[in-house]
């Protein structure tokens, strides 16, 4: 399951207005319909620009030391 970041403080309006500031995991619960991610990590939505990005996790790489 993807997971998203505010990269822009906003109010979302179909939250109950619900203030989102950077770097909030949104949604702020459940999971985010297909639609509305789309609409708050692109440019239509009402402040034209991106406001959500999605996280890309690292994955820990193990590091083995050879004998010394």
């Amino acid at each position: 399951m993807a997971k998203y970041e505010v990269v822009r403080n906003f109010t979302d309006l179909q939250d109950d207005r619900h203030i989102y500031r950077v770097g909030d995991k949104y949604p702020r619960s459940g999971r985010g319909k297909k639609e509305r991610i789309e609409e708050l990590s692109g440019t239509e939505n009402a402040l034209k620009q991106p406001l959500i990005k999605e996280v890309v996790e690292d994955q820990e790489t193990e590091v083995k030391e050879g004998g010394k």
